[in-house]
C-alpha cells in the first residue's frame, strides 16, 4: 500500500516538473530522472549482492571461528598417545579407552600398527578429528622418538596450534628441546601440558622452571594440582579461581567447587605470577595490572589468547592423561588459547613472480592451495594427506599438481580417524582431509589452475646410518623394490642407492630403530624377507687447504679423438656454507667454449662422488676454473668431462683431505650409583661429556659421540646398568676424525679395494 502511494506521488512529481519546461528541458529532465530510477534500481541491487557476499563470508568466518588444528607432540614415553585417546574419549569419538601397551591387545586408536601397538611405540604421526563444545578440533598425534623426526616435521609445518606434552617427573628431556625447536621453526603457538601428576617423584613446579631455563618460554602455569602422585585429586583454575574434581569411571563427570582453604594462598600467588607474566607481553592487561584493577577472568584469558596467539606466551596445564585427570579443561585451553586457521599468518611462493611471498587470506572464497603434506599407502592405494590453506575442494574436481603441471581429478575425499575413513563431498579452507587416486610426491602444492603457488617446503634432516639389504628369495625381488619404493615416497628420510662397488642396495636413515623398523615392516606388509648387512656409517670427506690442478685429457686412436684440458683450483668452503658443493667458473675469453663449462662442472660434481681416501663423498669444496684449452675437432663433452674427473683426482690428494663422521648428541639418564661405569664407557667410545646433572637419584649425561661407536649401546648400556639406563641420541654434526681412525679407515678400504 505505501509503495504504490509513494511511485504515484513519484509519478506526479514526474508530470509536473516536465509539463512546466520547454520540450528540449522536458526531455533531459525526462532522461535525467529515468536515470535516478535506475540508479536507485542498480545500487538496490549491488547492495543486496554485498548482502549477500556478507552473509557468506560471516558463515565461513563463523566456521572457522570454530575449528582448530593442532598437533600433540613430546619426548618419548611422555604420554601423548594416552593423551589423544583421552581426547577422543571425551569428545565421543571412541567408546571405551584402551592403553598403549594394553593387556587387552586392542591398544590405543591412534597407534593402528602391530608394529606400534607391541613396540608400544608411535611410529607414523596419525590424524583424527572431533568435536568439543560445538568447535570442530583436527588433531595429529605424532611420534616421539628421534628416529621419526620427520613426521613431526610434517605434523607442525601444517597445524595451527600444538600441544608440548612435558613428563612431571621426567622434565624438559632431549626430544622436548628438539620438538620445541621445531615448533618454533614453523612459528608454531603452543600450549603445554605437564602429564603424569599420579607419578612417585612429580613435581610440576621443577618443570616448569626447566622449560623457562631449557626452552626459553616465557610461561606460567594456569592450573595449581590438589595434592600429587597418590594424591592428586583435581585442579585449580586459575583464571576463573574454581577447583575441578574428576569423578566417574574415566573421569568424565566434572565437579567444580570451591577452592580448599588449606591452598587457597598458593592459588593467588601462582594466579598473581600468571598475571605478572601475562602482562609483561600484553599490553592491555599490563594497564590494568599497573593500575591495580581487579582482573576479570574474561580479561586475563583474553589476554592470554593474544599472547598466545602471537608465540610470546606459553600457558602451562597440569594433569594425569592416564589418571583421567586434566584431560578436559585442557581441550578448553586448546578451544580458549590456540588459534582458527584464521588467526595464523600463511604464506606461499608465487611461482610466475620468482618466488615472491604471497599472503594467503584463509578464505574459501579463494583460489584453492593445498599442500600435500604427508602420503600412506592404503588398501586402495596412494593415500594423500591435504592441508587446504585457500577456497574448496570438492570430489571430482580437476586440481592441478604445481610442483608436476600435471592436472589430476579428485576421485575420492575422505576424513581420518587414524586408519578408519568417513567420505566426504567437500572441504574447505582451514581443514585437514585426505584424497586417494592422487600421485604426487610428500611436499607437493596443488591449486585450481588459477594460481602457480608452492607452500615452502620442510626441512629435512640428512639420513645418518646405512645398511645393505637383499632379498632372501630371487622370487620377491619385485615386492622388494615395491616395498622400498613405497617406503621412499612415504618417508623424506629414508634414502635407497646402490653400491657401486658391491652392488648391493643400501637403505639409510636416521637411526638403527628407524632402518630396523623398515626392514620388519617388509617382512610384514610385503612378506619379503631380506638379510641385512653391518650397519655402515655415513662418513663424508673434506679438503683442508687449497690445491691447483692442471690436467689435460688427450686420447688418439683413429677417427676422432678426445681433448680437453682444464686449469683452476680447489678449496675448502668456509664454515656454516649452505652449499655443500660450488663450481665457480672464471675463465676469461674462449680458452674453452662455453658450450663445454655445463660438462667440465658435471664431471667435477661426479667426482666428488667418490673421494679416494675412502670412496665416500666429498664435501664443503668449491672449484674454480680459470683456464683451460680446447681443440677445434677432438673436443667434446665427454673430453672435457673425463678431464675434469681426472682433474679432481690429481689435485685431491695435495688438498690434504680428511674424513668427517657423523656425531650424535646422546642423553642418557642412569642410576647414580652406575655414573662411574657409564661416563667410563663414554671416555672409551671417544665421546666427550658436555653435560652432567642430577634428577633425583639419577644422574643425566650429555654427551657427543661419533656414531660410528654407537653400534648395539642399547644393550651395553642395559648389561651396566642392571637394565635401569636409558638412552635417547640424535644427530649433530659431521666433525673431523682423529689421526689413527683416519688410518684405520683408509687402510681398511684399501683392503678391502685389494680382495676385490
Amino acid at each position: 500500500m505505501a509503495r504504490s502511494a509513494r511511485s504515484s506521488t513519484t509519478r506526479l512529481l514526474y508530470t509536473l516538473c516536465t509539463s512546466s519546461l520547454k520540450p528540449q528541458t522536458q526531455s533531459s529532465t525526462a532522461a535525467l530522472l529515468a536515470g535516478s530510477f535506475q540508479l536507485r534500481h542498480y545500487s538496490a541491487g549491488s547492495a543486496a549482492a554485498l548482502r549477500q557476499k556478507e552473509e557468506k563470508e560471516a558463515w565461513w568466518k563463523e566456521s572457522l571461528k570454530k575449528l582448530r588444528n593442532i598437533g600433540i607432540s613430546a619426548h618419548i614415553d611422555s604420554g601423548k598417545t594416552t593423551l589423544t585417546e583421552r581426547v577422543l574419549y571425551y569428545t565421543g569419538r571412541i567408546h571405551e579407552i584402551h592403553e598403549v601397551r594394553g593387556k587387552d591387545g586392542v591398544g590405543a586408536k591412534m597407534d593402528s600398527m602391530d608394529l606400534e601397538r607391541e613396540k608400544g611405540i608411535t611410529i607414523q604421526s596419525a590424524a583424527t578429528y572431533c568435536s568439543w563444545k560445538d568447535y570442530q578440533v583436527n588433531i595429529i598425534d605424532t611420534p616421539g622418538h628421534v628416529d621419526f623426526t620427520i613426521e613431526v616435521e610434517r605434523a607442525l609445518r601444517v597445524l595451527d596450534g600444538a600441544v608440548l606434552v612435558l613428563c612431571s617427573v621426567g622434565g624438559v628431556q632431549s626430544q622436548s628441546i628438539t620438538v620445541d625447536r621445531q615448533m618454533r621453526r614453523y612459528e608454531v603457538p603452543r600450549l603445554a601440558f605437564i602429564n603424569k601428576l599420579d607419578r612417585m617423584g612429580a613435581d610440576p613446579w621443577k618443570v616448569l622452571n626447566q622449560a623457562r631455563s631449557k626452552l626459553r618460554h616465557h610461561s606460567a602455569a594456569v592450573q595449581v594440582p590438589i595434592g600429587l602422585e597418590d594424591d592428586f585429586k583435581g585442579l585449580i583454575d586459575l583464571v576463573n579461581m574454581k577447583a575441578h574434581y574428576f569423578h566417574g569411571s574415566s573421569g568424565e563427570k566434572i565437579v567444580i567447587e570451591d577452592i580448599p582453604a588449606n591452598i587457597e594462598a598458593l592459588a593467588l600467588e601462582k594466579r598473581r605470577e600468571l598475571i605478572e607474566a601475562v602482562s609483561e607481553v600484553d599490553d592491555k592487561l599490563a594497564e590494568a595490572f599497573l593500575s591495580d584493577e581487579p582482573i576479570s577472568p574474561i580479561d586475563l584469558e583474553e589476554a592470554i589468547r593474544r599472547a598466545t596467539i602471537a608465540r610470546k606466551f606459553v600457558p602451562v596445564f597440569m594433569g594425569s592423561a592416564f589418571k583421567n585427570k586434566g584431560v578436559q579443561p585442557l581441550l578448553d585451553g586448546v578451544l580458549s588459547y590456540l588459534p582458527c586457521p584464521t588467526e595464523v599468518s600463511n604464506y606461499a611462493l608465487d611461482q610466475t613472480k620468482n618466488e615472491e611471498k604471497v599472503m594467503l587470506s584463509g578464505s574459501p572464497s579463494g583460489p584453492l592451495v593445498a599442500l600435500a603434506f604427508k602420503l600412506e599407502e592404503g588398501r586402495f592405494g596412494q593415500l594423500t594427506y591435504l592441508r587446504i590453506y585457500e577456497g574448496v575442494i570438492k570430489k571430482g574436481d580437476f586440481i592441478i599438481n604445481v610442483n608436476t603441471g600435471k592436472k589430476v581429478k579428485v576421485p575420492r575425499l575422505v576424513r581420518m580417524h587414524s586408519n578408519e575413513m568417513e567420505d566426504i563431498q567437500q572441504a574447505h579452507a582451514g581443514q585437514i582431509v585426505a584424497v586417494f587416486g592422487v600421485d604426487c610426491a610428500s611436499g607437493d602444492t596443488f591449486t585450481d589452475g588459477s594460481v602457480r603457488y608452492t607452500m615452502t617446503s620442510m626441512s629435512v634432516p640428512e639420513p645418518v646410518m646405512s645398511l645393505a639389504v637383499s632379498a632372501v628369495s630371487k622370487d620377491s625381488g619385485g615386492n622388494f623394490s615395491k616395498a622400498l619404493n613405497r617406503f621412499q615416497r612415504e618417508d623424506p628420510t629414508f634414502r635407497v642407492g646402490l653400491d657401486p662397488e658391491s652392488g648391493q642396495t643400501i637403505i639409510s636413515g636416521m637411526g638403527e630403530l628407524h632402518l630396523d623398523i623398515y626392514v620388519e615392516r617388509m617382512r610384514r606388509e610385503y612378506k619379503v624377507d631380506a638379510t641385512v648387512g653391518k650397519p655402515r656409517v655415513n662418513f663424508r670427506e673434506t679438503i683442508t687447504q687449497r690445491a691447483e690442478f692442471d690436467y689435460l685429457h688427450k686420447k688418439q686412436s683413429g677417427g676422432q679423438g678426445q681433448y680437453g684440458r682444464v686449469i683452476g683450483y680447489v678449496e675448502p668452503l668456509p664454515p656454516g656454507s649452505p652449499t655443500k658443493f660450488e663450481f665457480q667458473n672464471m675463465l676469461v675469453g674462449q680458452a674453452v667454449p662455453s658450450n663445454f663449462v655445463p660438462a667440465i662442472e658435471k664431471g667435477f660434481k661426479e667426482a666428488a662422488n667418490s673421494g679416494s681416501l675412502i670412496g665416500h663423498p666429498v664435501e664443503n669444496i668449491r672449484v674454480v676454473l680459470n683456464d683451460g684449452a680446447a681443440h677445434t675437432v677432438d673436443s667434446s663433452e665427454l673430453a672435457f668431462k673425463l678431464a675434469a674427473i681426472y682433474a679432481f683426482r690429481q689435485c685431491y690428494a695435495a688438498a690434504k683431505p680428511v674424513i668427517l663422521e657423523p656425531v650424535m648428541l646422546v642423553e642418557l639418564k642412569a642410576p647414580t650409583e652406575f655414573q662411574g661405569t657409564v661416563t667410563g664407557d663414554i671416555n672409551k667410545r671417544k665421546g666427550m661429556i658436555v653435560g652432567n646433572d642430577q634428577e633425583g637419584d639419577d644422574c643425566v649425561i650429555t654427551a657427543h659421540v661419533p656414531l660410528n661407536n654407537m653400534f648395539g649401546y642399547s644393550t651395553a648400556l642395559r648389561s651396566m646398568t642392571q637394565g635401569k639406563g636409558e638412552f635417547t641420541m640424535e644427530y649433530l654434526q659431521h666433525a673431523q676424525v682423529s689421526q689413527d681412525v683416519q688410518m684405520q679407515l683408509v687402510n681398511t678400504y684399501k683392503a678391502s679395494k685389494g680382495v676385490e
